[in-house]
């Protein structure tokens, strides 16, 4: 996904002119994907969990996935992972191999695929019965909140704290997918990632139209045995915000000599990766990336780039516990 319009993050009390001219286009985006979500969803007999956003592009599902996957095994469900593959050329009903290429599957997919078996392809239902067939005692959706395919027991909307919802606007006034009020009402839980600071200015702004159980996380460097402190860095990503990453980096210690934000699932051509190993050797610097970035290089620059691996910490749990036990697992 290319970097969104400036004026999506202006807030919501004044969006711009640019938003409001674009506001009619946007209200008939939000009436479409409300017809959509209206359609009834197929039931594939166990417990469907989405872990979904209403705005476009990046917000934390994937860390949400792998902590949903990890709360299940630790009840001993044996949940599987559904997701469209965005970003892969894969167009059928596939089950992710480890060994799989990232073009073909998705970076996300390839990533999860790791914790729990995962499936891609571009019909939720095809892919719901096949991981049910493959023995899935629970379905936990990667992104998929506006899809209607599938009867979901179990909705998270996930937002990135420091960015929020924008100015508030549905595409292309704004960046969301469907009106704030809208995407919450059909959810069962809301999830802020973001640190303290961030926290507090989401719930400022937006506090207003929370009327769900919020949960609040951070996403916290996953202890390696690394020495980052002092380490010369050179760091690229392609997530949904880039920054997030490098503050990351930058709070183990790491002195971050060159940084280069990618567009978010933006292929690791060989190209670029020889320009990235060129600005970190003349840096005298040590290449670091994400780990979803890391499942898209090339077998031949994998021993050479580090990987900073996060995973998400959530403040009280209490309520997706409960919710887990309320549908069953």
């Amino acid at each position: 996904m290319s970097s969104p319009p400036r004026f999506w993050s202006a807030p919501p009390d004044a969006p711009g002119l640019a938003a409001r001219v674009l506001s009619p286009l946007g209200a008939l985006y939000g009436a479409a994907t409300a017809r959509r979500v209206a359609q009834p969803g197929a039931s594939v007999g166990v417990p469907v969990i989405c872990v979904g956003n209403i705005n476009a592009g990046g917000t934390g599902k994937t860390p949400t996935v792998i902590e949903i996957i990890q709360r299940l095994t630790a009840r001993g469900v044996a949940a599987q992972v559904i997701s469209r593959g965005y970003g892969g050329s894969n167009k059928d009903t596939r089950k992710v191999s480890t060994s799989d290429d990232a073009a073909v599957v998705g970076d996300e997919p390839l990533l999860l695929s790791a914790f729990a078996s995962t499936w891609v392809g571009p019909d939720r239902l095809a892919l719901a019965r096949a991981a049910v067939a493959d023995g899935a005692q629970a379905i936990v959706m990667d992104d998929g909140f506006q899809n209607p395919a599938l009867a979901k027991d179990l909705s998270l909307v996930i937002v990135d704290a420091q960015a929020g919802f924008g100015n508030g606007r549905v595409i292309p006034a704004g960046p969301l997918r469907e009106p704030v009020a809208a995407g919450l009402a059909r959810a069962d839980l809301l999830l802020s990632i973001g640190d303290s600071s961030a926290q507090t200015a989401f719930h400022d702004l937006w506090g207003h139209a929370i009327h769900l159980p919020h949960l609040t996380g951070a996403l916290e460097p996953l202890p390696t045995g690394m020495p980052w402190a002092g380490l010369r860095a050179f760091a690229f990503a392609g997530i949904g915000r880039p920054a997030k990453f490098f503050e990351t980096l930058r709070g183990l210690g790491a002195e971050i000599v060159g940084q280069r934000p990618l567009d978010d699932h933006q292929p690791l051509s060989s190209a670029l990766l020889q320009r990235l190993t060129a600005e970190a050797q003349a840096a005298n610097a040590q290449l670091v990336t994400t780990e979803k970035d890391a499942v898209r290089l090339p077998a031949s620059y994998r021993a050479s780039v580090l990987t900073l691996p996060v995973r998400l910490q959530i403040a009280d749990a209490t309520p997706l516990d409960a919710a887990l036990d309320r549908i069953g697992l």
